[in-house]
């Protein structure tokens, strides 16, 4: 009996036992072909046929490029010599107007030596250098050209930290099937960033880096529970010379920092489905740090010995609250942080340790929040908001921005109209005030172009109101404008000392950005200037100018 035709056989004939074997082997080749393309992405598949796996990329490399030009006017508001909050000219007080450029080069290169274990770097080039301010004619060596209008080359490298490669940060990453351990140098980013920001926006000058130990757990399905150990300073460090190990001396003068973070989020894949099918989104957490120093190394002193330690018996509590609620046409997001503890002896040198005038006790009271509203309007073009900051302080004499800066007074110490200085009063009759209540934004909290960014140098003491709106004309392709109104909460931080108002300021401006990585804009910035930054004294007080600024920007992200 002759067999019915098969697919690759010939029609009739007597069909010979090799013919059959090839037919029973393409057989087996066809259904081998049909279940790989339907498990090509199955375990079972990639387990056998090895080839077939993903392959890991090894190297990956983020970062962007910046070119930031800017322009300066009336800073100094006006004020006479000596006054003035900005620092100014030292050619002549008349000329109030600078201009610049500056660049920033930020890698962040990823290793994956395996799909479980990486190390992250962040790497710093050319960190905030002015454009044409290291021409080589400033290069000690260089006999080349006599004056400066002959230099042809950027090459002087008169500031190392800045035009050198910088190594900021460097971390290894291990995926573990409980939780994810980090350790090494890092950034440091919380809620909104009011408090702790790493400083990775494009627009950002600072960012908290940090040595740490951590180890993120997800025991419940959108929560995170991550335990940190902070290294915040090691006091005094032996370098041993060339034997190249360096050797912390003595624990006694470590800063440690105990952290955890309890926080409720989900991914950004859940967010998107979510918002898109009409669902809210709430997310919150909590950060909370103790921070300790029982002794500080006095780094003046000339030798290691007992004599060089200042008892400070100091400890931090700082929670930080942040919760997040947004749907598909409005946000609502806060933060709320404070800084509490005490500092058992707050003098600077080893010479202050039993000196009645030096050697007082501090209380820290610290407390902090922002709150801020969107609503989006037209299709999600438009968007409103409505931000509400706030910083504590007192009535101690200046802001508290840099309490390190001199005052006025005898001996450099701070009086009524200075616009810095220490946030405690203490003499060697005792302390008048012995508490440090000013909570300090993060400097890389972007509230405004003028005011805080630049003449205060951060918030603190104050409370400010900031409406804004914002349209998309296209995709990449937005317009945006805000309003800050600013005051202090004690008239008697402010120069003026008698009034709390700071100042109304407006800022505009346009963001452009390309799929590719391209980013550009520009915005322009006016302040005016109110009561409380006016002069205590009558007889410096003058005419208070108002500042403006136009800054502008562009570069690659990738």
């Amino acid at each position: 009996e002759q067999p019915a035709a098969t697919a690759g056989t010939p029609q009739g004939g007597t069909v010979s036992k090799e013919d059959l074997d090839a037919v029973r082997e393409e057989l087996r080749e066809e259904i081998r072909a049909e279940m790989a393309k339907q498990s090509v992405d199955s375990g079972e598949w990639n387990e056998e046929f090895p080839e077939e796996k993903r392959k890991l990329e090894v190297f990956t490399l983020d970062g962007f490029f910046r070119l930031r030009p800017t322009l300066f006017t009336k800073f100094d508001l006006g004020k006479l010599p000596g006054q003035e909050l900005f620092p100014r000219s030292p050619r002549s007080a008349a000329e109030n107007t600078q201009s610049f450029a500056d660049m920033r080069l930020r890698l962040e290169p990823t290793f994956n030596i395996s799909e479980q274990v990486s190390l992250k770097m962040e790497v710093l080039g050319l960190d905030n250098v002015i454009l044409g301010s290291q021409p080589d004619n400033l290069y000690p060596g260089d006999q080349r050209n006599l004056f400066g209008i002959f230099s042809e080359s950027q090459d002087a490298a008169v500031d190392m930290l800045e035009d050198s490669i910088k190594i900021r940060r460097a971390y290894g990453e291990v995926k573990t099937p409980v939780g994810i351990l980090r350790f090494g140098r890092m950034g440091s980013q919380w809620g909104l960033g009011m408090l702790r920001n790493d400083g990775t926006c494009f627009d950002c000058d600072f960012g908290d880096t940090v040595d740490r130990i951590q180890f993120v757990t997800n025991p419940f399905e959108g929560w995170y529970v991550t335990p940190m150990l902070d290294f915040n300073g090691e006091g005094v460090v032996d370098g041993r010379g060339s034997q190249g190990e360096s050797v912390d001396l003595t624990q006694s003068d470590d800063s440690h920092g105990l952290v955890i973070a309890i926080a409720r989020r989900d991914t950004d894949p859940v967010i998107r489905s979510k918002l898109e099918n009409n669902q809210g989104v709430l997310q919150y957490g909590l950060h909370f740090t103790y921070r300790t120093q029982n002794w500080e190394y006095d780094g003046n002193n000339a030798n290691n010995s007992a004599t060089g330690f200042i008892p400070r018996d100091a400890a931090l509590y700082i929670p930080d609250f942040w919760l997040k609620y947004e749907e598909r046409t409005w946000r609502l997001e806060f933060e709320l942080a404070a800084i509490l503890g005490n500092i058992g002896n707050r003098a600077l040198d080893v010479g202050g340790i039993n000196d009645p005038g030096q050697n007082q006790s501090l209380r820290v009271a610290q407390f902090g929040g922002v709150a801020q509203g969107e609503l989006k309007l037209v299709n999600n073009k438009l968007s409103l908001g409505l931000e509400i900051g706030f910083a504590s302080g007192d009535r101690a004499s200046g802001f508290g921005n840099y309490p390190g800066r001199q005052g006025t007074g005898p001996g450099g110490t701070t009086i009524p109209g200075d616009p810095e200085g220490p946030q405690y009063r203490c003499d060697a009759g005792g302390c008048s005030d012995n508490a440090i209540r000013n909570f300090r934004f993060n400097r890389d909290y972007r509230v405004d172009l003028i005011l805080w960014r630049e003449i205060i140098g951060g918030v603190t003491d104050a409370l400010y109101v900031r409406p804004s709106a914002k349209y998309t004309i296209t995709e990449g392709f937005d317009l945006y404008g805000r309003l800050i109104y600013s005051q202090a909460l004690y008239a008697e931080s402010t120069p003026s000392v008698t009034s709390r108002a700071l100042g109304v300021e407006a800022n505009v401006g346009v963001d452009y950005k390309t799929e590719d990585g391209f980013i550009a804009g520009a915005a322009y910035g006016i302040l005016f200037p109110m009561g409380g930054l006016q002069e205590f004294e009558p007889l410096l007080r003058t005419e208070l100018e108002t500042p403006q600024t136009i800054r502008g920007w562009m570069g690659i992200h990738f």
